[in-house]
C-alpha cells in the first residue's frame, strides 16, 4: 500500500506544508517555529510509525495560536487522505502511556466523525515558551480533519511535559 498525503494550507496568519507516509518507518523532519510543537510531533511521528514533514511559519510575534491550530487543521487532512477507504485497518485503538509520573490513555475511533473531549488535570501554564493549554486546540483541529473521534484521558500527572509527551506518544 502506498498511503501518503500532501497538505499545503495557506492563511493571513501562516504557510504549512505536511508530507506523511502511514507505512514510512518513523521518521520526521519538523521545523515550525514553535519548537515545543516540534518535540512533540517527532514523538509523534515515531511511535506512530509514520513518516511526517512539516514546514510551516506563522505569526508567532503575537502568539502561537494560528501556528498551533493550523498545524492540528494540516495535520488532520493528510492523515483522512491517506487512510482513504481505510481498508485493512482498525477502525477502534487506544494506548496507554506511561510517562514518569504520568499516565494517560488515548483512545479513537476512526469513523469519520470529528470529536475531541480531554479529562485530566488542567493543561494551563508553560512548558519552556509554550502556553500548553493551546494543546487542546491543535488537537481539536486535527480530530475534526482527520476524522477522528479522539478520546484524551490523563489519569494523573504533575509535570505538564510528561502530561504532553504521554498525549502524544499515545
Amino acid at each position: 500500500m502506498n498511503r501518503t498525503a500532501l497538505v499545503e494550507r495557506k492563511t493571513a496568519e501562516t504557510a504549512i506544508r505536511v508530507e506523511l507516509a502511514l507505512e514510512g518507518g518513523a521518521t520526521s523532519a519538523i521545523s515550525t517555529p514553535v519548537p515545543f510543537l516540534d518535540h512533540m510531533l517527532e514523538l509523534f511521528a515515531f511511535h506512530s510509525g509514520f513518516t511526517l514533514a512539516v514546514k510551516a511559519s506563522g505569526d508567532t510575534e503575537i502568539d502561537d495560536h494560528h501556528t498551533v491550530e493550523d498545524l492540528g487543521i494540516a495535520l488532520g487532512q493528510p492523515l483522512r487522505q491517506a487512510l482513504g477507504d481505510k481498508a485493512g485497518i482498525a477502525r477502534y485503538g487506544f494506548f496507554l502511556m506511561p510517562m514518569d509520573e504520568t499516565l494517560a490513555t488515548v483512545s479513537l475511533d476512526i469513523s469519520g466523525r470529528a470529536l475531541y473531549r480531554y479529562s485530566g488535570p488542567e493543561i494551563r501554564g508553560k512548558s519552556g515558551t509554550f502556553d500548553t493549554e493551546l494543546v487542546h486546540e491543535f488537537l481539536r483541529a486535527f480530530a475534526a480533519n482527520a476524522g477522528l473521534t479522539l478520546h484524551v484521558l490523563v489519569q494523573y500527572g504533575d509535570n505538564l511535559h510528561h502530561i504532553l509527551e504521554a498525549i502524544f506518544k499515545a
